[in-house]
């Protein structure tokens, strides 16, 4: 996960935009001769746009990008420490 990644993504993407491009990934996963770098490639690719669209959903609420920003940082900084 990159949060300077995220937020490129999520300034400059539609969230449904974002959401097709992760479906096409996932099914693009499931396909049994893709090898074990590819897969390393498309997790990390489906991490941050899943990660856009949450911050998507967030700057929707009504929060600045930078506070939207803070917020999921913290969040799945949260999940971690667990």
């Amino acid at each position: 996960m990159k949060l300077p990644i995220i937020k490129h993504l999520q300034k400059n993407n539609s969230a449904e935009k974002l959401q097709h491009t992760m479906d096409v990934l996932e099914s693009f996963s499931e396909h049994r001769s893709v090898k074990e770098d590819e897969m390393d490639v498309v997790g990390e690719l489906i991490t941050n746009i899943a990660g856009a669209i949450e911050m998507d959903k967030l700057v929707q609420s009504g929060l600045s990008e930078k506070d939207a920003a803070n917020t999921f940082s913290k969040r799945v900084l949260g999940s971690i420490d667990q």
